[in-house]
C-alpha cells in the first residue's frame, strides 16, 4: 500500500493545502483499534499461496497477527 502526501509550499498558497485532521474521538479510536485486530486476524489466517501473493513469508504474517490491537499504523490516525 503506498501513502500519497503532498506538500504545497508555494507562496501563493496562503490557507493550508491539506487541512490538519482533528483529533480521533474515543469511539474513532476504538473503531481503529477493532479494524487492526480484524485484519491481523484474517492476515494469520491466510495460506501459504495467499501469503505469496500479497509478498509475506509465514513468519511475517505471524508477528504482525502478533502484534497488539492498540497497535494502529501511524498514517491511519493522521
Amino acid at each position: 500500500m503506498t501513502l500519497a502526501t503532498s506538500s504545497c509550499t508555494a507562496p501563493s498558497c496562503t490557507p493550508p493545502c491539506a487541512a490538519a485532521k482533528p483529533p480521533l474521538t474515543l469511539t474513532a479510536r476504538l473503531r481503529l483499534h477493532l479494524s487492526a485486530w480484524r485484519q491481523r486476524h484474517q492476515l494469520a489466517k491466510l495460506d501459504a499461496r495467499a501469503l505469496d501473493d500479497i509478498g509475506l513469508t509465514r513468519s511475517e504474517a505471524e508477528a504482525e497477527a502478533r502484534r497488539g490491537f492498540w497497535s494502529a499504523p501511524d498514517h491511519w490516525t493522521r
